[in-house]
């Protein structure tokens, strides 16, 4: 397994860190992540925010993994399965707006932002107009204020 993190300059994509095992690929997202805890809460022995790397993709079977990862609200976290084969997107596509303006969406999406377009299962986009971070909600404006309907957030 390996903890990989790919730089990249300002107009690029975003910084991913990579976390590879045997069966799955973990990439995680720091600046979408929203702190919703899905994944820390749904398989701890894979995701442990006290130890690095805090992600251990062979802690647990490929396919609990992928379960629990599909579970992050934002896309912070993705995998790539070892077969090769890849997230499946919901169907229908849905989009729910938080009582703080977030649009929650899940879905075969294309977002279009300041790193061109990116195809994308899972999104909160920002709906205050706010975030640093466009289109995608960072929390640094009335989005940040917590929801009772969004789990785990802070």
């Amino acid at each position: 397994m390996t903890d990989r993190t790919t730089e990249s300059a300002p107009d690029e994509k975003p910084k991913l860190k990579e976390y590879e095992g045997e069966g799955i690929t973990v990439t995680f997202e720091p600046r979408r992540c929203l702190h919703a805890a899905e994944c820390v809460h749904g398989l701890p022995e894979v995701f442990d925010l006290s130890r690095r790397p805090w992600v251990l993709p062979d802690a647990a079977e490929a396919g609990l993994v992928a379960e629990v990862v599909r579970r992050c609200p934002s896309g912070a976290l993705r995998y790539h399965p070892a077969d090769g084969s890849v997230e499946h997107p919901d169907a229908p596509t849905t989009v729910r707006r938080t009582p703080s303006g977030q649009l929650v969406m899940r879905g075969d999406l294309l977002v279009t932002g300041a790193y061109g377009d990116r195809p994308e299962a899972r999104v909160v986009l920002c709906g205050c107009g706010a975030s640093g971070h466009q289109p995608y909600c960072d929390h640094s404006g009335p989005c940040a204020e917590p929801d009772d309907d969004v789990p785990g957030q802070r």
